[in-house]
Protein backbone atom coordinates (compact mmCIF):
# COMPACT_ATOMS: atom_id res chain seq x y z
CA UNK A 1 0.00 0.00 0.00
CA UNK A 2 2.82 2.60 1.04
CA UNK A 3 6.57 0.87 -0.54
CA UNK A 4 9.56 3.20 0.58
CA UNK A 5 12.44 2.09 -2.04
CA UNK A 6 16.28 3.42 -1.43
CA UNK A 7 15.67 6.40 0.38
CA UNK A 8 18.39 8.66 1.03
CA UNK A 9 18.44 12.09 2.56
CA UNK A 10 21.06 14.10 3.68
CA UNK A 11 21.72 17.03 5.53
CA UNK A 12 25.40 18.72 4.69
CA UNK A 13 27.59 15.95 5.17
CA UNK A 14 25.47 14.22 7.57
CA UNK A 15 23.54 10.94 5.80
CA UNK A 16 20.88 11.15 7.93
CA UNK A 17 19.04 8.12 6.00
CA UNK A 18 20.79 5.70 3.63
CA UNK A 19 19.08 3.58 1.13
CA UNK A 20 15.70 2.71 3.49
CA UNK A 21 13.21 1.03 2.53
CA UNK A 22 10.41 -1.04 3.55
CA UNK A 23 6.33 -1.57 2.67
CA UNK A 24 3.57 -1.05 4.74
CA UNK A 25 0.46 -3.57 4.53
CA UNK A 26 -2.77 -2.73 4.50
CA UNK A 27 -4.73 -3.89 7.82
CA UNK A 28 -1.50 -3.92 9.70
CA UNK A 29 0.57 -1.83 12.35
CA UNK A 30 4.23 -0.99 11.13
CA UNK A 31 6.28 0.28 14.08
CA UNK A 32 9.76 2.35 13.56
CA UNK A 33 12.19 1.74 15.74
CA UNK A 34 15.62 3.05 16.51
CA UNK A 35 17.41 5.50 19.22
CA UNK A 36 17.69 8.73 18.80
CA UNK A 37 19.07 10.02 16.17
CA UNK A 38 18.66 6.77 13.79
CA UNK A 39 16.74 8.51 11.22
CA UNK A 40 13.42 8.03 12.18
CA UNK A 41 11.97 11.26 12.55
CA UNK A 42 14.01 12.24 8.74
CA UNK A 43 12.28 9.06 7.34
CA UNK A 44 8.60 10.10 8.32
CA UNK A 45 9.06 13.45 7.19
CA UNK A 46 10.15 12.48 3.70
CA UNK A 47 7.64 9.95 3.22
CA UNK A 48 4.80 12.49 3.80
CA UNK A 49 6.62 15.31 1.90
CA UNK A 50 7.64 17.65 3.77
CA UNK A 51 11.33 17.34 3.11
CA UNK A 52 13.05 16.80 -0.60
CA UNK A 53 15.11 13.12 -1.01
CA UNK A 54 16.79 11.09 -3.05
CA UNK A 55 14.88 7.51 -4.18
CA UNK A 56 10.78 6.87 -4.36
CA UNK A 57 7.60 6.30 -2.13
CA UNK A 58 5.01 5.45 -3.67
CA UNK A 59 0.76 5.67 -2.12
CA UNK A 60 -1.43 3.12 -4.18
CA UNK A 61 1.33 3.56 -6.69
CA UNK A 62 0.93 7.16 -6.74
CA UNK A 63 4.05 9.28 -5.61
CA UNK A 64 3.51 10.67 -2.48
CA UNK A 65 3.93 14.49 -3.10
CA UNK A 66 1.03 13.97 -5.75
CA UNK A 67 -2.61 15.33 -4.58
CA UNK A 68 -4.07 11.31 -5.15
CA UNK A 69 -1.44 10.41 -2.39
CA UNK A 70 -2.20 12.79 -0.13
CA UNK A 71 -6.04 11.85 -0.46
CA UNK A 72 -4.96 8.69 2.00
CA UNK A 73 -2.38 9.81 4.12
CA UNK A 74 -2.37 11.02 7.90
CA UNK A 75 -0.02 12.37 9.71
CA UNK A 76 0.32 13.08 13.68
CA UNK A 77 3.48 14.78 14.01
CA UNK A 78 5.81 14.64 17.52
CA UNK A 79 4.88 18.38 18.29
CA UNK A 80 1.68 19.90 17.90
CA UNK A 81 1.20 23.11 15.42
CA UNK A 82 -1.82 24.69 16.88
CA UNK A 83 -3.29 27.89 15.66
CA UNK A 84 -3.42 30.41 19.08
CA UNK A 85 -6.34 32.13 17.67
CA UNK A 86 -9.00 29.04 17.17
CA UNK A 87 -10.70 26.98 19.95
CA UNK A 88 -10.79 23.39 19.88
CA UNK A 89 -13.95 22.85 18.38
CA UNK A 90 -13.04 25.39 15.32
CA UNK A 91 -9.41 23.61 14.84
CA UNK A 92 -11.32 20.60 13.78
CA UNK A 93 -13.78 22.06 11.51
CA UNK A 94 -11.22 24.17 9.78
CA UNK A 95 -9.60 20.71 9.49
CA UNK A 96 -13.28 18.73 8.44
CA UNK A 97 -13.52 21.79 5.82
CA UNK A 98 -10.32 21.55 4.63
CA UNK A 99 -10.57 17.56 3.84
CA UNK A 100 -14.38 18.27 2.19
CA UNK A 101 -15.50 15.77 5.19
CA UNK A 102 -19.20 15.48 5.58
CA UNK A 103 -21.60 13.91 8.60
CA UNK A 104 -18.00 14.56 10.76
CA UNK A 105 -19.65 16.00 14.07
CA UNK A 106 -20.59 12.46 15.48
CA UNK A 107 -17.06 11.73 14.83
CA UNK A 108 -15.65 15.02 16.33
CA UNK A 109 -18.05 14.40 19.53
CA UNK A 110 -16.15 10.66 19.27
CA UNK A 111 -13.21 12.15 19.16
CA UNK A 112 -13.49 14.31 22.38
CA UNK A 113 -15.03 12.01 24.23
CA UNK A 114 -12.26 9.69 24.16
CA UNK A 115 -9.42 11.36 24.87
CA UNK A 116 -11.16 13.82 27.07
CA UNK A 117 -11.95 17.38 25.30
CA UNK A 118 -15.34 17.67 25.40
CA UNK A 119 -14.84 20.48 28.19
CA UNK A 120 -11.70 21.68 25.81
CA UNK A 121 -13.91 22.63 23.15
CA UNK A 122 -14.08 26.07 23.50
CA UNK A 123 -10.31 26.75 24.82
CA UNK A 124 -8.00 28.12 22.09
CA UNK A 125 -4.69 26.27 21.06
CA UNK A 126 -2.20 28.19 23.04
CA UNK A 127 -4.57 27.67 26.58
CA UNK A 128 -4.41 24.15 26.54
CA UNK A 129 -1.79 21.92 28.77
CA UNK A 130 0.88 20.35 26.59
CA UNK A 131 -0.60 16.78 26.79
CA UNK A 132 -3.60 18.50 25.96
CA UNK A 133 -2.16 19.90 22.75
CA UNK A 134 -1.19 16.29 21.97
CA UNK A 135 -4.31 15.25 22.33
CA UNK A 136 -5.43 17.37 20.03
CA UNK A 137 -3.33 16.94 17.28
CA UNK A 138 -4.20 13.10 17.69
CA UNK A 139 -7.76 14.20 16.92
CA UNK A 140 -7.22 16.00 14.07
CA UNK A 141 -5.02 13.48 12.70
CA UNK A 142 -7.92 10.75 13.05
CA UNK A 143 -10.70 12.59 11.95
CA UNK A 144 -10.28 12.25 8.03
CA UNK A 145 -9.86 7.92 8.90
CA UNK A 146 -6.92 8.32 6.24
CA UNK A 147 -6.26 4.85 4.70
CA UNK A 148 -2.74 5.06 5.28
CA UNK A 149 -1.85 6.99 9.20
CA UNK A 150 1.62 7.64 10.01
CA UNK A 151 2.19 8.70 13.83
CA UNK A 152 5.79 10.23 15.01
CA UNK A 153 6.39 9.47 18.85
CA UNK A 154 2.43 9.53 19.26
CA UNK A 155 2.32 8.69 22.76
CA UNK A 156 5.14 11.33 24.46
CA UNK A 157 3.20 13.65 26.93
CA UNK A 158 0.13 11.56 26.83
CA UNK A 159 -2.01 10.43 29.98
CA UNK A 160 -2.27 6.56 31.08
CA UNK A 161 -6.27 6.97 29.60
CA UNK A 162 -5.47 8.86 26.30
CA UNK A 163 -1.95 5.93 25.70
CA UNK A 164 -5.03 3.20 26.46
CA UNK A 165 -7.54 5.30 23.77
CA UNK A 166 -4.82 5.72 20.98
CA UNK A 167 -3.73 1.86 21.34
CA UNK A 168 -7.67 1.10 20.92
CA UNK A 169 -8.21 3.74 18.05
CA UNK A 170 -4.88 1.85 16.26
CA UNK A 171 -6.38 -1.62 16.68
CA UNK A 172 -9.71 -0.61 15.25
CA UNK A 173 -8.69 1.07 12.46
CA UNK A 174 -6.10 -1.59 11.96
CA UNK A 175 -9.68 -3.91 11.82
CA UNK A 176 -10.85 -1.31 8.93
CA UNK A 177 -7.53 -1.93 6.76
CA UNK A 178 -5.83 1.22 7.37
CA UNK A 179 -2.26 1.07 7.34
CA UNK A 180 -0.35 2.34 10.00
CA UNK A 181 3.27 3.18 10.85
CA UNK A 182 4.33 4.17 14.66
CA UNK A 183 7.59 5.64 14.93
CA UNK A 184 9.29 5.57 18.52
CA UNK A 185 12.60 5.00 20.81
CA UNK A 186 9.83 3.76 23.12
CA UNK A 187 9.76 -0.27 22.95
CA UNK A 188 7.24 -0.57 25.69
CA UNK A 189 4.53 1.80 24.69
CA UNK A 190 4.03 -0.32 21.57
CA UNK A 191 4.34 -4.02 23.16
CA UNK A 192 1.71 -6.07 21.74
CA UNK A 193 0.64 -3.24 19.08
CA UNK A 194 2.52 -4.45 16.42
CA UNK A 195 2.40 -6.54 13.25
CA UNK A 196 6.27 -5.73 11.62
CA UNK A 197 8.88 -3.84 13.31
CA UNK A 198 11.56 -1.90 11.51
CA UNK A 199 14.54 -1.50 13.25
CA UNK A 200 16.79 1.94 12.36
CA UNK A 201 20.37 2.63 13.39
CA UNK A 202 22.88 5.37 12.13
CA UNK A 203 20.03 6.00 9.03
CA UNK A 204 20.10 2.13 8.20
CA UNK A 205 17.27 -0.08 8.50
CA UNK A 206 19.17 -2.51 10.34
CA UNK A 207 15.93 -5.15 10.76
CA UNK A 208 12.36 -5.82 9.22
CA UNK A 209 10.25 -8.85 10.86
CA UNK A 210 7.11 -9.65 11.88
CA UNK A 211 6.01 -10.27 15.24
CA UNK A 212 5.29 -14.18 14.11
CA UNK A 213 9.46 -14.32 12.93
CA UNK A 214 9.88 -12.71 16.31
CA UNK A 215 8.04 -15.18 18.21
CA UNK A 216 9.70 -18.22 15.92
CA UNK A 217 13.12 -17.04 16.91
CA UNK A 218 11.75 -17.05 20.90
CA UNK A 219 13.19 -13.24 21.28
CA UNK A 220 11.37 -10.28 22.28
CA UNK A 221 11.64 -7.07 20.54
CA UNK A 222 13.36 -5.46 23.31
CA UNK A 223 15.61 -8.25 23.06
CA UNK A 224 16.55 -7.79 19.25
CA UNK A 225 16.38 -3.88 19.38
CA UNK A 226 19.33 -4.02 22.07
CA UNK A 227 21.51 -6.83 19.82
CA UNK A 228 21.10 -4.32 17.27
CA UNK A 229 21.76 -1.45 18.30
CA UNK A 230 24.67 -1.93 20.72
CA UNK A 231 26.66 -3.99 18.46
CA UNK A 232 30.02 -2.13 17.78
CA UNK A 233 30.23 0.08 14.32
CA UNK A 234 32.13 -2.77 12.73
CA UNK A 235 29.38 -4.83 13.34
CA UNK A 236 26.71 -3.12 11.46
CA UNK A 237 25.27 -4.35 8.33
CA UNK A 238 21.59 -2.97 6.89
CA UNK A 239 19.06 -5.66 6.73
CA UNK A 240 18.64 -7.43 3.09
CA UNK A 241 16.65 -5.35 0.51
CA UNK A 242 14.60 -4.05 3.62
CA UNK A 243 12.37 -7.68 3.67
CA UNK A 244 13.10 -10.14 6.04
CA UNK A 245 14.96 -9.60 9.73
CA UNK A 246 18.80 -9.53 9.78
CA UNK A 247 19.95 -11.40 12.15
CA UNK A 248 21.36 -9.50 15.51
Amino acid sequence: MLIVKDLTKKYGKNLACDHVSFALEEGAITVLLGPNGAGKSTAMKSIIGFLKYDGEVTVDGYPNKTVEAKRLLGYIPELPSLYPNLTVSEHMEFLARAYKLTDYKARIDDLFDRFELTDKKKKYGDELSKGMQQKLNICLGLLPRPKILLLDEPMIGLDPHAIKELKAMLTELRSEGCAILVSTHMIDSVENLWDRAVIMQKGVVRANVTHAEIEARGETLEQMFFEITEETPEKLTPADDGEAGADA
